[in-house]
């Protein structure tokens, strides 16, 4: 494994843990809808469950209400009750094939229960880019150890995935104190 090879592995591997965090985020609801909210909601479809979008388009009314509309009449109360059953503590209101999805306001405590769960979502990013960093060193010590590399180029590529380290960490910072924000705003 050369050190290019070892650098654009790590430096990928974290732009992921990066894309899982956003991910992870986008799942946390603030007081306005969004539709992508309801994307990680499986539904009961012939036996296999689905993501809601592949069974209902899922839609904006307005600021605070989601509509679901799906493309078979029967699947309405098997997407009603996977809302209603889902960890995001809605309450669907079915209209025929339609249901609609008000956001209740958030309280101020389940505002900074919010919060903390934005700041843990963000220290396990922290902690999966730090486990990379020390993947990328103890391969680099492999390849001094096999004689691959020299040790200048050891410490080179180490203050490298350092920089790499120190990078994604401030950019995770930003998202959760972007994010943050978004739940504090009223």
């Amino acid at each position: 494994m050369s050190l290019s090879e070892v650098r654009k592995s790590t430096e990928s591997r974290m732009v992921k843990s990066l894309e899982t965090l956003k991910v992870a985020l986008s799942k946390i609801r603030t007081g306005r809808a969004h539709a992508g909210i309801l994307d990680h909601i499986m539904v009961e479809y012939y036996g296999s469950p689905v993501p809601i979008s592949q069974v209902a388009n899922v839609n904006l009314v307005d600021a605070r209400t989601i509509n679901v509309q799906v493309w078979e009449k029967n699947m309405a109360g098997p997407v009603e009750k996977a809302i209603r059953d889902s960890d995001l503590g809605l309450n669907p209101i079915s209209m025929g094939d339609s249901i609609r999805v008000p956001m209740p306001a958030l309280t101020e405590e389940r505002r900074r229960d919010l919060a903390k769960v934005v700041r843990t979502e963000g220290e396990d990013a922290k902690i999966a880019v730090r486990n990379l960093r020390r993947d990328a060193n103890d391969t680099l010590k492999k390849l001094v150890k096999e004689k691959e590399i020299s040790e200048d180029d050891e410490r080179r590529m180490q203050d490298e995935v350092q920089k790499l380290t120190d990078k994604h960490v401030i950019d995770i910072d930003k998202l959760v104190a972007q994010k943050e924000a978004e739940i504090m705003t009223v």
